[in-house]
């Protein structure tokens, strides 16, 4: 059963850029979410490869490569946030994807609320890296 009910405008990134919460709009998400997978799915291919070819134990650090940019791409993506336009000072909420789109923002206060969630990102990033590779060592 189907109800009719009166349904509230979503509320959507592109909308306004707020200080260390959302810097980039739907362009942007996409395209950390597409990095988020092929990360993913690098980390996979590599923990296979080198389950399969009986390498080293310690090689299997590299996963913290393409397991933290996984994990950034994700996290950037949920959070509507990039980290490398917080630490520079940038926003892009309604422009196609890319780096020379991107407009600045002006405000000392908002600045240094993006680069504490840009750091908030980072580290996360680099726990989840090292986490899983920690993980696929013990393996």
């Amino acid at each position: 059963m189907v109800r009719n009910a009166a349904v509230a405008p979503l509320s959507t990134p592109e909308s306004d850029y707020q200080a260390g919460r959302c810097n980039i709009g739907p362009a942007e998400i996409a395209r950390r979410r597409r990095f988020g997978h092929a990360s993913a799915v690098t980390a996979v291919a590599l923990f296979a490869l080198l389950l399969l070819t009986d390498a080293p134990g310690w090689l299997r650090l590299l996963l913290f490569l393409p397991a933290a940019g996984a994990a950034a791409g994700y996290l950037q993506a949920a959070f509507h946030f990039c980290a490398d336009y917080g630490w520079r000072g940038v926003f892009n909420l309604d422009r196609p994807a890319g780096h020379g789109n991107v407009q600045s923002v002006a405000d000392a206060d908002a600045r240094r609320a993006d680069r504490r969630m840009a750091l908030f990102i980072g580290l996360s990033s680099a726990a989840v890296g090292t986490l899983v590779a920690l993980i696929a060592l013990l393996v």
